[in-house]
């Protein structure tokens, strides 16, 4: 296993230099689910939501929160994105909801703390949409599925 890059030689939390490295096209994609009561889901599949669109303010939060991932996560780096999305599918048959984002750059650091931020702030915000209705939604589990680009290469969740 590799060292720890966000530790300087003295032990110390550091941000990487990343000045020396190459601009690549880099992209990744996360995923986090939110479980709850089928008629929680039938009511924000419906649109009967009386604070709205649960799924277009999920959508908006998520990209938000890709390009705010620096200001988050205190060793990130600020980020150009190019292109932040974040789809989200009813799955009734498991009584959840499937967030699954993707984040792309041309730059010298990885996106995959911003596509897992992206998703995981998705699935807060239908929390927080939908808790007056529902208390003890599960939210998780929340992982990586893929990252492409980088020296330390690319990385898929095998099926």
């Amino acid at each position: 296993m590799s060292s720890l890059t966000h530790i300087n030689a003295s032990g110390e939390a550091h941000m990487v230099d990343v000045s020396a490295k190459a601009e690549t096209v880099r992209e990744a994609r996360a995923e986090a689910y939110v479980s709850m009561a089928a008629s929680t889901l039938a009511m924000i599949v419906k649109g009967d939501h009386h604070k709205g669109d649960v799924f277009a303010t999920a959508r908006i939060a998520g990209i938000q929160a890709a390009k705010k991932t620096w200001d988050l996560i205190p060793l990130c780096h600020p980020l150009l994105l190019t292109k932040v999305e974040v789809k989200l599918e009813a799955q009734p048959e498991f009584n959840r909801v499937r967030i699954e984002s993707l984040c792309r750059l041309s730059g010298k650091t990885g996106v995959e703390m911003e596509a897992l931020t992206a998703a995981s702030v998705a699935a807060l915000t239908i929390y927080d949409m939908c808790k007056a209705v529902q208390k003890d939604m599960v939210l998780g589990p929340i992982r990586l599925l893929e990252k492409r680009g980088g020296k330390s290469g690319d990385f898929k969740v095998e099926s």
